[in-house]
């Protein structure tokens, strides 16, 4: 190789990276930087490799430090940290178990989250209320509404305008030890009869009134959405029955589950991918009288403090090529057919992520209602106190 070629050899995406980054860090001067990768030929490089950096992603100082609010169990750490090497910003994750709770402290102010996750039936009041950017598509090269399945996807999108794109779906079931409990629980009437019989002591419920009083609900065979006063004064009725007889009303159910402490509970199909995965004994199970099939989100705070690194970190998690590893650690089902293609048979063919379409005829998506409804609010309130 003589030495011209070396010397005029076309620069690498690695190599670029790994400069930019010690550019970004301070450790070389914008004089080196230029001289070993040429603006020109940078660019070059940029246009080249959009999948590991892109014009629009890097046009905006990203700082050092953003905040993502999230929910438990639901992503691989190990994205956040080639994130971070690739862009030298580190990922503070925030775990929340409602969508209350978020909504709370979004109109409280001052979050600092720059990104965050929000459940399909809540967009829209976020964005009513103002809580949440009307997304700039342009910074998202990675994300392609074309390739998402609308029956998940819809809901980002309000009077023509797109407020968040989805992270993935799934639905809420209920996660059962078989080693623990020898009873079938194939519906929420059950799942509430064995938590004060078999499994006295030892079932939870979500610290989120969604589910905890929309299956409540759905056991006695009203709509997981309902807000009729007559309807939930019965649900409320059947939930001070059973607190006795809970070991705990918590929505972060995995510990408690994988230490046995617990032996039931209400259940997210990632949480349920993961346990059954690691504890085979632990089966996941849709209820056949009904509940909730869901899609979450990530949307932008309008409080942003660092929205160049939400917009940056978001155009990565919409790569395929990380997407899928996202859905592989984390278990729940992709609504982008690029990255359907690209997970394993052993996922796509798994029942408790991808279940049969008649387990989910019965299921209701939430409705926008629920989040701000005071008797359903004042239910949990009560519930939880007594």
């Amino acid at each position: 190789m003589t030495k011209w070629y070396r010397e005029n050899a076309p620069i690498t995406a690695e190599k670029l990276a790994d400069e930019l980054m010690r550019l970004k860090r301070g450790s070389v001067t914008r004089r080196h930087f230029l001289g070993v990768t040429g603006l020109g030929l940078a660019t070059a490089v940029l246009a080249r490799a959009p999948g590991l950096f892109n014009a629009t992603a890097f046009a905006e100082d990203l700082g050092t430090q953003m905040s993502l609010a999230t929910w438990p169990n639901y992503h691989d750490p190990a994205t956040f940290e080639a994130f971070k090497a690739a862009t030298g910003v580190a990922v503070e994750v925030n775990v929340f178990g409602s969508n209350e709770e978020m909504l709370a402290k979004l109109q409280a102010g001052g979050t600092g989250w720059d990104l965050f996750v929000p459940t399909n039936y809540t967009i829209s009041t976020y964005a009513k209320l103002g809580l949440i950017d009307e997304l700039d598509l342009s910074k998202l090269p990675n994300y392609d509404a074309s390739t998402e399945n609308a029956r998940f996807t819809n809901e980002g999108v309000i009077d023509g305008k797109t407020y968040a794109v989805p992270k993935n779906w799934g639905t809420t079931g209920i996660a059962v030890n078989s080693a623990k409990i020898k009873k079938p629980v194939t519906s929420w009437k059950e799942f509430f009869e064995v938590a004060m019989a078999e499994a006295d002591g030892r079932a939870m419920v979500h610290d989120y009134q969604l589910t905890t009083i929309g299956n409540a609900l759905v056991s006695l065979g009203y709509s997981f959405n309902s807000v009729k006063p007559d309807e939930l004064a019965k649900a409320e009725e059947l939930l001070i029955k059973v607190k006795p007889h809970l070991y705990a009303i918590n929505s972060d159910y995995q510990p408690s589950m994988r230490a046995t402490d617990a032996w039931m509970t209400m259940c997210w199909t990632n949480d349920g991918a993961q346990l059954n995965r690691d504890m085979p004994e632990i089966q996941f199970v849709l209820g056949k009288d009904g509940g909730e099939i869901w899609s979450d989100f990530y949307a932008i705070p309008k409080s942003a403090a660092n929205k160049a690194a939400g917009y940056a970190l978001l155009n990565y998690l919409m790569t395929p090529e990380n997407a899928v590893k996202e859905h592989i650690a984390n278990g729940a089902p992709t609504t982008d057919s690029r990255v359907l293609k690209l997970l394993p048979a052993d996922v796509t063919s798994n029942k408790i992520v991808y279940p049969d379409e008649a387990a989910l005829t019965p299921l209701e998506f939430g409705a926008a209602v629920t989040l701000t409804d005071p008797g359903r609010a004042e239910l949990m309130a009560r519930f939880k106190s007594a």
